[in-house]
């Protein structure tokens, strides 16, 4: 009889502390649980007023920046930019190749039949970079790039923004059209005086900003 009370309160014991056990997982799930639920909600209100904050203050502070803005005669927007004429130079961006090969459009070719005289496209190393860094997706525009016509220009500045280049080329050397698709930098340049801007339109290039004859009167 002994050993048989002995058994049951093993038995009883083993129990208990498996019952024990059980409850301690199941409080330290709970408490898991409850320290999950008190983290913030990312739609919570409070999170977006101190955004709604941040947001106010980063505006100040633009608002407040002083910009340096080259300042530009307007009388040169109505004169006419001798430094063009034939051959004519024109400065490729990365876009403007990617949309030439959407439309089909072999660039020289097409820059001819544009302009009526003779083209010498341009790309400058910074476009090259970019066109290089997008990878093999681009590698037919990376090829059209490395054609022998294309002149080659050297970027003596490192790690300018492709647009950056284009506009401070322009800035210091007139003698450039500039072929782009991108809104954004069509914006840049036509703030610049004398620099005609290529796009295309209709599955063809067309220019903007440059007169009919060339050495037309002011």
């Amino acid at each position: 009889m002994m050993i048989k009370n002995e058994i049951l309160l093993c038995s009883r014991g083993s129990r208990l502390r498996l019952s024990f056990f059980q409850k301690m997982g199941k409080a330290k799930r709970t408490r898991k649980f409850a320290e999950a639920k008190r983290l913030l909600n990312p739609k919570d209100s409070r999170l977006k007023s101190v955004q709604e904050k941040q947001k106010t203050k980063e505006e100040q502070k633009r608002k407040s920046e002083v910009r340096n803005v080259p300042q530009v005669a307007s009388s040169l927007f109505f004169r006419y930019n001798t430094a063009l004429g034939p051959p004519y130079h024109v400065l490729v961006d990365t876009n403007f190749i990617n949309f030439s090969i959407q439309n089909k459009l072999e660039l020289v070719q097409a820059m001819m039949d544009c302009l009526y005289a003779k083209s010498i496209p341009c790309i400058t190393d910074c476009v090259m970079a970019e066109l290089e860094k997008l990878g093999p997706k681009y590698r037919i525009a990376l090829r059209i790039a490395r054609d022998p016509r294309f002149e080659r220009l050297p970027c003596t500045h490192k790690g300018t923004y492709a647009d950056d280049c284009l506009v401070q080329r322009v800035m210091q050397h007139k003698c450039y059209i500039v072929a782009t698709c991108d809104r954004d930098l069509k914006r840049r340049i036509r703030k610049i005086p004398g620099i005609p801007i290529m796009y295309i339109s209709k599955r063809k290039y067309t220019i903007e900003r440059l007169p009919e004859a060339y050495g037309a009167p002011a």
